[in-house]
């Protein structure tokens, strides 16, 4: 099932999307939220009628840095033995077409395509092995970052944390198999990250026994999981465009703040 928030001419609204999203899709509303088994209300829109939010509003998001070995060596380093994590403020969480506001106090704010894991249960402690049985589903990130800030703080948050720096999207896709998918990130319409969630370092069933053993996941939570090598600076007026196989596209337009 695909799940997405949705604005439509009735307010905002769970729902799930079904059929082509390139032929025909409509929304069908969902009442409440989409944990468990979904109740419909009974509306439904064309796709084309509604527009799209960040499928999911997080109270945290939990980040690995560092999880693709190739990544670790454009950056300079190694890859980590354990998995590092750091956390963005579900302020700087945007939807699919939101602009992303570039600070005028740093002069390098990058792309970084990732996917994204939604946890759907309350959680902690969780074994790699049981993982699955907390996932809501997947979807599509963006971690962009204010590199200048980031190698200049020594520490991650106040680069990664702006308002808009965390593009998610376009919905929640909940039969996605994440072993071995495709993600690639489009600079307008240039290919520069390709790459495969097969080649993790960390899997997600070790991400999120990792993350648990430390703080309790709550329904909604969203786990970045690591960018693959690639990643560069955007200016105001270019588009980038996530792509993850088997999710879709999240797109976003940088603009000045």
């Amino acid at each position: 099932m695909r799940l997405a928030r949705i604005a439509s001419s009735d307010g905002v609204a769970f729902a799930a999307i079904e059929g082509d999203p390139e032929d025909g899709a409509r929304a069908r509303e969902i009442s409440e939220h989409p944990f468990g088994t979904p109740e419909f209300t009974g509306r439904s829109w064309a796709l084309d009628d509604v527009r799209l939010l960040a499928p999911i509003l997080a109270s945290k998001v939990v980040c690995i840095g560092k999880n693709y070995a190739a990544h670790a060596a454009e950056m300079g380093g190694e890859a980590p033995k354990d998995p590092v994590i750091f956390i963005k403020p579900n302020t700087s969480i945007i939807g699919p077409l939101a602009p992303i506001k570039l600070p005028r106090s740093s002069q390098q704010v990058d792309y970084e395509g990732e996917l994204a894991v939604v946890i759907g249960q309350p959680c902690r402690d969780v074994p790699a092995a049981r993982a699955k049985d907390v996932i809501l589903g997947y979807t599509v990130a963006n971690d962009v970052t204010a590199r200048d800030q980031q190698q200049h703080d020594g520490q991650w948050t106040r680069g990664k944390g702006y308002d808009t720096f965390c593009p998610l999207g376009p919905w929640i896709e909940t039969e996605f198999d994440p072993s071995d998918a495709r993600i690639y990130t489009e600079l307008d319409g240039q290919i520069k990250q390709d790459s495969r969630t097969s080649l993790m370092i960390h899997s997600i069933g070790d991400i999120v026994e990792w993350i648990s053993s430390v703080m309790t996941l709550l329904p909604g939570d969203v786990i970045l999981t690591g960018t693959p090598e690639g990643v560069g600076p955007i200016t105001a007026g270019q588009h980038v465009a996530v792509t993850v196989e088997g999710i879709g596209t999240l797109t976003s337009l940088a603009e000045d703040r």
